[in-house]
């Protein structure tokens, strides 16, 4: 070997060991330095450390109108704990997009939010709500001063009274509220539906959100109205009420004899409530006193005519509610401890003059014989009459 190779051969060597060192600290630098310094808003997490879970601020920003229809964005059935994925999904930080960041990531919770913010069913105020009694002359007296003296108090400028005749005495009474069908003061099914056609038409008039019908014998527990309608998407087809015989109701098919049709109907003296997204299918049907025609095609009263077109007709389902009471319940099995939680009362007078009215304590049975009276004062304790 030549002196001048091997001292070549030791530089080589020097060289390749000098570089192994530098690589060696700069890996150990690079090391240190990706502990300690800071995240930035595009570094990829280490499988190891915790992963965040969505915006939790935002719905303390959210708009006050949402209540208690408004939900937290992000998703259960999404997110699993610690804000992974469920198997085969995508999520804010899954297996699938590992590159997502922070800031992408709260990105994806506000755009969350906002859609469930938008897609929220509007809350439900009074305002919303189109009233309608049903009455008539000779019960204006009898039965519409009780309505006046308790619930139609509490709401005023949403209840309209439908009745046959002019009454000068009642329309002020009212505030003006008292419509004159011009329909017949009979109880005949014709008579019946012709003001129905007009309580049905002046809702469509009015643009509220929810058509709420009832009868001159029922007492409204307005507030638990209001809070019950809340828990329903008006947006939504909605036939709300109280079916009062125990199988669906079935008839001849006057479009083929030959066929037997049947379907649910909420009894109107319980009352029922209707959603404007469904009022507004019924109206090519019913509308512009068509409803009418529905009845006397049918051969049945306004209720059960209600029940036609939305279970038959539009194919749409009645919602039950316990809360609506009937007279043609018995009013003394109903619990009398829970009156805030029910919707509607009624009354009735046996052939022999007993009543069928709420077991209910309060003012004296000669004083309150429909306990109207005593059940406002239970619920609200506001006016003169109940007992200090």
């Amino acid at each position: 070997m030549q002196p001048q190779e091997g001292t070549m051969r030791v530089k080589i060597c020097s060289m390749a060991q000098q570089a192994a060192l530098v690589c060696g600290v700069m890996t150990v630098f690079v090391l240190v330095f990706h502990n300690f310094a800071p995240e930035t808003a595009y570094s990829k997490a280490s499988p190891s450390s915790p992963k965040k879970s969505p915006v939790l601020g935002w719905p303390e920003r959210a708009p006050r109108s949402l209540g208690r229809d408004y939900e937290l964005p992000g998703a259960e059935n999404s997110l699993q704990e610690g804000g992974g994925t469920t198997e085969g999904q995508t999520g804010a930080r899954g297996a699938e997009d590992p590159l997502v960041s922070d800031e992408e990531e709260r990105r994806r919770g506000i755009l969350n939010a906002l859609v469930a913010t938008a897609t929220a069913k509007p809350t439900t105020s009074l305002d919303d709500i189109f009233v309608s009694v049903k009455t008539t002359k000779k019960f204006h007296k009898e039965r519409l001063d009780l309505i006046l003296r308790t619930w139609f108090k509490l709401a005023p400028r949403q209840t309209w009274f439908f009745t046959d005749e002019d009454d000068a005495e009642y329309q002020r009474k009212t505030g003006g509220h008292l419509v004159n069908t011009n329909c017949s003061a009979s109880h005949r099914r014709t008579a019946l539906c012709c003001k129905m056609a007009r309580e049905f038409d002046a809702f469509l008039e009015s643009n509220k959100r929810w058509w709420c019908h009832f009868d001159d014998d029922n007492y409204v527990n307005v507030p638990q109205l209001v809070r019950t309608l809340g828990d329903y998407d008006p947006t939504q087809d909605w036939y709300l009420g109280k079916n009062s015989i125990r199988a669906p109701l079935e008839i001849i098919n006057r479009d083929n004899v030959s066929q037997r049709i049947s379907f649910w109907f909420a009894t109107g003296g319980a009352g029922f409530c209707i959603s404007r997204s469904l009022g507004l299918k019924m109206m090519p049907v019913a509308g512009g006193g068509k409803f009418i025609s529905v009845g006397d095609k049918i051969r049945l009263p306004d209720d059960v005519t209600i029940g036609y077109i939305v279970e038959h007709v539009l194919r749409r389902k009645l919602t039950v509610l316990d809360e609506f009471h009937s007279h043609l319940e018995s009013m003394k099995l109903l619990n009398t401890d829970n009156l805030a939680s029910q919707i509607s009362f009624s009354y009735s007078k046996h052939t022999r003059g007993k009543m069928n009215a709420l077991p209910i304590d309060g003012l004296d049975n000669y004083q309150d014989p429909t306990r109207f009276l005593s059940i406002h004062c239970r619920l609200f304790g506001d006016a003169p009459y109940c007992p200090k």
